[in-house]
């Protein structure tokens, strides 16, 4: 069974959920409604064992997500704009988090800003060799990642490398990601890769639901104690003439001026 919404398309087969997005004109940039069809799906996957858990991958042979499609940021205005933004990845990512079946990315190509981000909220990541990953918003468009996006990364790979990866907005490649735990697994091509993908979910669809639901969760918690205020900073950027400068810059294919202001 599968259904066709144009922009994520997904497919039930053989008790995996596969979910795919599907702008390959535009390397697979999240629109709003993108997001936040991704969350319903996840909140609402059924539990009865009709499926066992979901695959995330993106469609084109060139990106996974290439981040949030920024030409809805033109229609920011207002601090609140941003904050709202934000809090929305959050929800998205956090309803990821929650899903109740384990969640794969399955990663060929681009993976930047909020692709990175939904596939550092899956369980399980594996890739192809051509994977690029990172959040080069410091080279880009000036905006900044909410704390607990920023937590979520430095669970998996580390604090220190997080800083790294945004400072310089450099990409993390294949080898480099699998070293560092960032993903579990390189294959050689897209073709290898997804049929890993498929036995993978498979396989991890075959345990004791339980036993991975109350992992997904309790490691989930471990993660949400006192989280801190971060509104300000968010505001600082989104708000500021460096954001509005990286945004049309990156748009007109342009290097951006920052101003730092």
């Amino acid at each position: 069974m599968s259904t066709d919404t144009s922009d994520l398309l997904d497919e039930l087969r053989d008790g995996v959920l596969w979910l795919r997005f599907n702008r390959p004109e535009a390397r697979n940039a999240l629109t709003f409604a993108m997001y936040e069809r991704l969350a319903k799906i996840c909140a609402e996957v059924p539990t009865d064992g009709s499926v066992r858990a979901i695959v995330i991958s993106g469609a084109g042979g060139k990106a996974f997500a290439a981040g949030t499609d920024m030409t809805q940021f033109r229609a920011f205005e207002t601090a609140q704009d941003a904050l709202d933004y934000e809090a929305s990845i959050d929800r998205v990512l956090d309803a990821v988090e929650r899903c109740p079946l384990p969640t794969i990315a399955a990663i060929h190509g681009a993976c930047t800003g909020g692709g990175a981000s939904i596939a550092a909220a899956c369980d399980i990541r594996i890739a192809s060799s051509r994977l690029k990953y990172g959040f080069p918003i410091a080279r880009t468009l000036g905006n900044c990642l909410a704390a607990a996006n920023l937590a979520r990364l430095s669970e998996l790979i580390g604090a220190g490398r997080v800083r790294e990866m945004i400072f310089t907005a450099r990409l993390i490649e294949a080898g480099e990601a699998e070293r560092i735990g960032l993903v579990s697994e390189v294959l050689e091509d897209e073709d290898a890769l997804m049929a890993r993908a498929a036995a993978l979910a498979a396989e991890v669809g075959s345990m004791a639901p339980l036993t991975l639901r109350a992992t997904k969760e309790a490691m989930r918690r471990l993660r949400q104690a006192n989280p801190p205020d971060d509104s300000d900073l968010i505001v600082s950027c989104y708000m500021s003439d460096d954001f509005r400068i990286g945004m049309e810059a990156f748009l007109a294919k342009e290097k951006p001026e920052w101003t730092g202001k």
